[in-house]
């Protein structure tokens, strides 16, 4: 993956990428009151060759100029038909309100379609407002069966 959205970079996660792609994400989940899990919640960011690259996702980061400011990501899962979950959404707050959220969604989206996935999962957290925001406006619909234990919410939608 590599596109462009205005003057922001968004391509394929490298190893490279480890140490500020796990920053951009605890600066966010602190923003907002929550905790950076290495061990849990965001071992997958740990250890993004095991959780995507091996198993038929991807991790993408956004650059701009130069400087990754944020993530997003997706794998195949379990549960659902045919489905991935997408994962690791985050932006600093800087680069928010410029809709770039909404584009890297429906990059995801038109992705994991390609890939002929049926359905798309989303797990949230209640304090992330505008994630919830994002999702629902994009048809997303709530159920049941939260697997993270951050996590308060979870959100389905068919392709």
């Amino acid at each position: 993956m590599k596109t462009y959205y205005r003057d922001f970079l968004i391509r394929d996660w490298e190893p490279r990428d480890r140490v500020n792609a796990a920053e951009v994400i605890g600066s966010v989940l602190s923003e907002y009151g929550l905790t950076w899990e290495p061990r849990r919640a965001d071992r997958d960011v740990v250890d993004v060759e095991t959780f995507y690259q091996t198993v038929g996702g991807e991790f993408w980061v956004i650059e701009y100029q130069g400087k990754v400011v944020g993530t997003s990501a997706y794998y195949p899962i379990e549960r659902g038909k045919n489905a991935v979950e997408i994962r690791k959404m985050y932006l600093l707050p800087e680069f928010r309100g410029q809709g770039l959220g909404k584009f890297l969604l429906q990059q995801l989206e038109e992705t994991i379609a390609n890939r002929g996935f049926q359905e798309i999962w989303i797990e949230t957290a209640s304090a992330l407002k505008e994630a919830i925001q994002l999702y629902e406006s994009s048809g997303y619909q709530p159920t049941t069966g939260v697997e993270t234990k951050r996590c308060d919410r979870v959100y389905v939608k068919q392709l």
